[in-house]
């Protein structure tokens, strides 16, 4: 995304509330509900932001320093990054920084503020971006490219929980196939829960997500938009690498194999992002581990490698999913790309972050009303893990707060919303 739109800056948007994104000329104003919600910032003590900035960026820190052999530039820029965040102020990139300009852009509202006074989307994009430039990633050393995230990554996929999730397909091959659609879309939307992130503080996740976890249901819509022998184009929005990608291309497959979908576009973060999100190189990693494997896993990793090869299954890195932006914002190029499928499928709790917006809305604001702005139909598969939710009933809502359960933020619920064109 260009440095030049200014006028649609994230920190214009904080101050502002225009309901039109960058390609919108509406000035119609929002509903009070929606003018009133207050942006996510991560100064609130007790607030899941609040901690995650607190708790989860030094020990991610801690974390990538112990993971590689490091030499003192890379300890010395690690150690100023935990200070500037337990203590200090958000700083500029470098001049030098290849992203400097576009940087500015986006930050110049919260520069020389603490990094809890920023909003939390803004603040976490940029936590990540500085800390890639700390190990050298974008730098011309010997360091460039290299993954910080990678070991972390790979551990996850060589580990014994994905061995027993690709053997359980074996009992699935032979169901109809229906009832296998059902059960890989749940799939997809448990192994969420996968997210390397979440664990540096939260500790593993519930290992099973029943129905009766899922706060919202639109599976059943899902399915009209994508009937059997449809023939057309899905979009897919990959969130995390590992043991929440391979469930993903596993959904990819029943979609192409049933002709649900003629051909799928997987979309994937040009660069490492938030710990565990997917990148090609992840995408190929899976790919390589679904081949290995024996039986059905084996079948289906054949099937998706040859649907690479045709031209059924295509991974695009468009730089703007490493923004720190809302999707309202995105670039007439990746508008045109969703606009050109029948359904994307948005996967995973900052991308729903980031199709919503990043704000305390009321849990029963509309999610229609909220994703208008998104060309086509749009579907968010997404453990809950964050504070930001829409489009919920009343009364699951008033049976969620009486629970006395940290539904928003343990990641022991989940969703499935879906809006048609």
């Amino acid at each position: 995304m260009s440095g030049k739109r200014k006028a649609h800056s994230v920190a214009e948007k904080t101050a502002r509330s225009s309901d039109g994104g960058p390609d919108s000329s509406s000035s119609s104003p929002r509903p009070a509900s929606e003018r009133d919600a207050r942006v996510v910032l991560s100064n609130e003590p007790g607030s899941f932001a609040r901690s995650v900035l607190a708790e989860r960026h030094p020990a991610l820190i801690q974390q990538v320093r112990d993971a590689f052999p490091y030499g003192p530039r890379q300890h010395e820029a690690l150690d100023a990054l935990l200070e500037q965040n337990d203590n200090g102020v958000i700083e500029p990139l470098a001049p030098s920084d290849p992203d400097h300009e576009q940087w500015s852009v986006w930050g110049r509202e919260f520069f020389g503020r603490s990094w809890f006074d920023a909003p939390f989307l803004w603040a976490e994009s940029y936590f990540y971006r500085r800390l890639l430039g700390a190990v050298g990633y974008f730098g011309t050393g010997p360091w460039r490219g290299v993954d910080p995230f990678a070991p972390f990554k790979r551990a996850e996929l060589r580990g014994t929980a994905v061995d027993e999730e690709l053997r359980a397909l074996d009992a699935l091959a032979d169901v109809p196939a229906d009832e296998r659609a059902t059960a890989l879309l749940h799939a997809a939307v448990r192994g969420n829960r996968a997210d390397l992130g979440f664990r540096v503080t939260e500790g593993d996740a519930a290992p099973g997500a029943p129905s009766e976890d899922l706060v919202a249901d639109d599976s059943a819509r899902l399915w009209r938009l994508l009937p059997a022998a449809a023939g057309v184009t899905v979009a897919v929005v990959a969130d995390n690498a590992g043991r929440e990608l391979i469930p993903d291309l596993i959904l990819i497959d029943h979609l192409l194999l049933h002709r649900h979908a003629e051909r799928i576009v997987l979309h994937v973060k040009p660069h490492p992002y938030y710990v565990s999100d997917a990148m090609t190189a992840d995408v190929v990693d899976c790919l390589r581990r679904l081949a290995d494997a024996p039986a059905e896993a084996g079948r289906i990793g054949s099937r998706l490698w040859d649907a690479m090869a045709t031209g059924r299954l295509e991974v695009r890195a468009h730089p703007f999913f490493c923004a720190p932006l809302p999707y309202e914002e995105m670039p007439g190029d990746l508008r045109a790309e969703f606009a050109a499928a029948t359904l994307t499928i948005l996967k995973g709790d900052l991308n729903y972050r980031r199709l919503v917006g990043d704000r305390m809305w009321a849990e029963t604001t509309s999610f229609a009303d909220r994703t208008a702005y998104l060309p086509g139909a749009v579907a968010a598969l997404r453990t809950l893990k964050s504070d930001v939710v829409v489009g919920l009933e009343q009364k699951t809502l008033d049976a969620l707060e009486r629970s006395g359960a940290a539904w928003r933020t343990s990641g022991t619920h989940a969703l499935i919303q879906v809006r048609g064109r």
